[in-house]
């Protein structure tokens, strides 16, 4: 259901784009999220931080594309959230001396130090490749092929989490008692 509930703005935005346009189809993603947001705030009473600046800045961007008429703000927004990402986790590792995913995942995942900062820095290279290639199709492509980029691109960040958890899985402490 989470799965669902995860993908149910971009299949709406994808839908509403094949049958109308990009900027009915940008509306549909701006109500989607919003009842997107609602629903998951419902569930659990709370945001995470991800999820209140996708919130944001898909209002924001998605607002500038009506009122201007103009599809490359919804196009950019993906890159803006990406490097924003890219660069709060590379500040806080780097600058900081922080690790923001394990400030984030800590209390769900047990991993050593040096598993967490390989993490983090994969991280970091994941959202600066997405912000790239977003960027990328967004500035050389229609908006017909970035809107397909956008629905087929889902498949980076599967393969970067399935990626993810076969890297980590042998780190994870075991719940079962020894024998």
């Amino acid at each position: 259901m989470k799965l669902l509930l995860d993908f149910f703005p971009i299949l709406l935005f994808f839908g509403a784009f094949k049958l109308y346009d990009i900027y009915t189809a940008t509306g549909v993603l701006m109500a989607a999220t919003v009842l997107q947001m609602g629903i998951v705030w419902f569930n659990d009473r709370r945001l995470a931080p991800m999820q209140k600046a996708t919130l944001v800045l898909i209002l924001l961007f998605g607002s500038l594309t009506l009122l201007l008429h103009d599809d490359r703000f919804i196009k950019w927004k993906p890159t803006v959230l990406y490097g924003a990402m890219a660069l709060a986790l590379a500040v806080a590792l780097w600058g900081f001396k922080k690790n923001f995913l394990k400030m984030l995942l800590g209390a769900q995942l047990e991993l050593p130090a040096q598993i967490w900062g390989r993490l983090n820095v994969a991280w970091i290279a994941y959202c600066v490749f997405m912000a790239a290639i977003n960027g990328y199709v967004a500035a050389y492509f229609s908006t017909e092929d970035w809107v397909n980029f956008k629905l087929w691109g889902y498949v980076f960040p599967i393969v970067f989490l399935v990626a993810q958890g076969i890297y980590i899985s042998p780190h994870l402490k075991s719940d079962k008692p020894v024998a």
